[in-house]
């Protein structure tokens, strides 16, 4: 059964070395290409094999050798005590924005030397910012990064997109070597971009700029079944928590989340309908350009799954009805509100993402700044339900992150402008 729990399964068989000796740990990790210790987990039956996890400094746990608990059971109950952890972490230390600040950049903004509100939203999005930097002058969102999420989707088998699974794969090389429309654009505005493999179902790519957390190789038919069991939910919140708060150690001021998952229009907007009580039918787009047979197809799917959800609690309806990317997304919209740093939404498939942070952590919502409407129509139910409005409305509708990193420019110049304008008082006038 560790097949179906554990993304990669490697056996003392597979390594070619005795199984107690640390040595065959550390070229299983290897092999499998891991090289973070706290992402291995040894399974085993004796102290013998204990001691050989504790001197590799991997995780362990012990078959009882009775027959009653075999390797699938252990890990099992293994992971259910440990995921979730880092993202229940996050929620719980979630916190508002300073409210005393947003009033005072308020104030500062009518004094600045500019007739009151001649620049719009621009004038929001600043005291939005001061309210979360807790700095009536906020600070230069600088530096930031965009983390692309990828997953593949089962429910692709049901004929809800014409693309194959295989451009997943090469969409992620793709990023990584830096010639995608969201390399091009998060380049023009000094914004780094990262790929988080959390659930692609082909081979692993294999670059500095890729970061491999794989929860599992895609999901599951949403069409016919749980898309996702509740522990690999939870698990790729935890990636993507991880995922922002190592982003902001590393000093950035500002996060975007992206996506990349052939056939992840059908989750998002199945998770967009449920939670925002929706109608499948009018809020299901053509993602990619499908023709109207194959949206008629889709709108389906998203309907019956929909009316499977209903009255599950929302966990349980990202795992029955979501993506993997789309849960990591989730739990990065929360660990960037966990980290105090503003984190800018994409499209569709981050809007479903933040629906679904939301509903898990509703005061998370206050550190997000909407990056554009996507033409999707699940994307502008989503937005009215999470009242976010949003800083573009270009008609894009390609994912990615695209959206927000164009976005990014007007949330630093809103920054700007209340930091570096100066009052009517300071340049003489009362």
């Amino acid at each position: 059964g560790l097949a179906s729990l554990l993304p990669v399964v490697v056996t003392s068989v597979d390594a070619g070395a005795a199984k107690p000796d640390p040595a065959s740990l550390r070229l299983a990790m290897e092999r499998s290409k891991v090289d973070d210790v706290s992402r291995v987990l040894f399974v085993g039956n004796t102290e013998r094999d204990a001691g050989a996890a504790a001197a590799v400094g991997c995780h362990y746990a012990m078959v009882d050798g009775t027959g009653e608990n075999g390797p699938g059971g252990v890990v099992d109950q293994w992971l259910a005590e440990r995921v979730g952890v880092a993202f229940r972490g996050a929620a719980a230390s979630v916190v508002e924005p300073d409210e005393t600040t947003r009033e005072e950049a308020r104030a500062r903004h009518d004094q600045l030397t500019k007739p009151q509100g001649s620049l719009g939203r621009l004038e929001q999005l600043g005291v939005d910012l001061a309210a979360m930097t807790g700095d009536v002058r906020p600070p230069d969102p600088f530096p930031a990064c965009v983390a692309v999420f990828a997953g593949d989707h089962g429910v692709l088998e049901a004929g809800v997109s014409p693309w194959p699974q295989e451009v997943t794969t090469a969409m992620v090389a793709t990023f990584a070597n830096g010639s995608a429309a969201v390399n091009a654009i998060a380049g023009s505005a000094g914004i780094d971009v990262v790929v988080v493999d959390v659930g692609v179902a082909l081979e692993p790519v294999e670059h500095p700029r890729v970061w491999n957390r794989r929860v599992a190789a895609g999901t599951a038919d949403l069409s016919r079944g749980p898309a996702m069991t509740r522990t690999q939910a939870l698990a790729a919140l935890d990636v993507g928590v991880s995922t922002a708060t190592r982003l902001v150690e590393a000093g950035n001021r500002c996060l975007i989340g992206g996506d990349m998952g052939i056939g992840n229009t059908t989750p998002s907007a199945a998770l967009i309908t449920a939670l925002t009580g929706g109608d499948a039918r009018v809020l299901t787009g053509r993602g990619t350009g499908i023709d109207d047979a194959t949206l008629s197809l889709k709108a389906g799917i998203v309907a019956d799954a929909v009316g499977r959800v209903d009255g599950l609690e929302p966990l349980d309806v990202l795992a029955e009805i979501g993506g993997l990317e789309v849960a990591a997304l989730a739990g990065f919209l929360i660990g960037g509100a966990a980290g105090r740093v503003p984190v800018i939404v994409d499209g569709v498939i981050a809007l479903a993402a933040a629906t679904v942070a939301d509903a898990l952590c509703p005061q998370a919502r206050a550190w997000w700044i909407a990056g554009h409407r996507s033409t999707e129509p699940a994307a502008s139910a989503a937005l009215e339900h999470l009242g976010l409005d949003p800083v573009l409305d270009l008609e894009l509708r390609l994912g990615e992150g695209t959206g927000a990193a164009l976005a990014y420019p007007v949330v630093r110049a809103a920054a700007t402008v209340l930091r570096e304008m100066a009052t009517m008082a300071e340049i003489g006038i009362a």
